[in-house]
Order: C-alpha cells, then structure tokens, then sequence
C-alpha cells in the first residue's frame, strides 16, 4: 500500500484524533465522514488494532510495507517492541526535520530531504527514511536557508521541539542528543495494539 495523497482532514476525522506530522488543521467534527460518520461505532478487538497502526501510518507518511519492516527491526531488540518502533519512527530523517521546526509537515519536510536541501553531519542526505544517531547533526544546505517554508516554519512551528533535539535558530542546526522516548510522541496511539496487530501476522 503506497504512501496516502489524499485529503488530510478527512484522515484525521476518520481516526478520531489530531494527526500533526500529517497537517495542522483539526477537525472540529468529532465523527467519521460519510453520510453515516454520526452514528454510534462499534469496534472489534481488530480494528481497533487496525486503526491505532493506521494512526502511525498517516502521522507519519509512510506505507504498509515500510511500517512492517520498521516493526519487523523493532521486534529484534531486547527493548519492548512498541517503544522500539516510535523510537524508530521519531528517528526518521523527515520527521527529525518536522520536529525541529524546520518544516510544517513531514510531507513537506521529505521534500526538503528528496530535494536535497538537508545536511546530516555535513554530508547531503536525500533519502527521508534515513535513520537520524545519536550524536547526529542536521542542517539546512546554506543556499537553501532562505526557503520561505523554512523560515515561515521556524518562525512558526507546529511543536514544541522534543527532549532528544536541541537547535540553533541563528544557524538552522540541530543535533540529536539521545534517543526518543515514549513522551517525545505527539499524538495518542496506543503502541500494543499495534504490536497486536503485528505479531500474529509477521
């Protein structure tokens, strides 16, 4: 299943939860859309399951295939697989990108990547899925500071920039300083019922 290009919005209503790295707006219907959006939701165990992956999958831009392989790489570690895989997740180059306010969304902020525009430890990085270390550095090329997106997003981001992240305005540099934690996710999903999902399948 490849990457969504649909309406955000309407995304965000279905799931029933704000969904910032996919857009800003919120929807102040607190129903799905369709002309039987308004009636009452009964939800099985699955899709239950089925809707809290999605959660991840349209936060985070990304498709069925590449959410599989990033919770197959998180199942491997010794750590609890749902923490392992919003770690990973938040270690994606376009959302390091978004989280440090240089773009208004991780679409956006993987076209800045594919663009070219991004620098990580001085060296050009096109690819969004990159996995951002520890120790990292991420810049914007210099002749490409003067983006409007970039700085009309710097001067208005959309989060507060998480523990793992400090930047420098003046120079459009950041550095991730440890590894995403559970606190560092900004929006509500609960991880075991993705594992959930996950585990009987892969």
């Amino acid at each position: 299943m490849a990457r969504y290009r649909g309406p955000r919005l309407r995304i965000t209503r279905r799931l029933g939860t704000d969904l910032p790295g996919l857009t800003r707006k919120m929807s102040d219907r607190a129903y799905p859309p369709g002309q039987h959006g308004q009636g009452r939701q009964k939800f099985s165990e699955f899709k239950k399951q089925l809707y809290e992956k999605q959660k991840l999958r349209f936060n985070y831009g990304i498709s069925e295939k590449q959410l599989r392989n990033i919770f197959t790489d998180a199942r491997r570690s010794k750590d609890p697989a749902g923490l392992v895989l919003l770690r990973l997740l938040e270690q994606r180059l376009d959302n390091v990108i978004f989280r440090l306010g240089l773009a208004p969304s991780i679409p956006a902020a993987r076209q800045l990547v594919v663009h070219r525009h991004i620098l990580v430890d001085g060296k050009k990085v096109d690819r969004p899925s990159y996995r951002v270390q520890v120790g990292s550095n991420i810049s914007v090329r210099p002749k490409s500071r003067q983006l409007q997106i970039v700085s009309e997003s710097v001067a208005n981001p959309v989060l507060r920039l998480p523990s793992y992240l400090e930047f420098d305005q003046k120079t459009l540099t950041g550095k991730m300083t440890q590894l995403p934690d559970r606190e560092d996710v900004p929006l509500e999903v609960d991880e075991q019922l993705v594992v959930e999902y996950y585990s009987p399948r892969l």
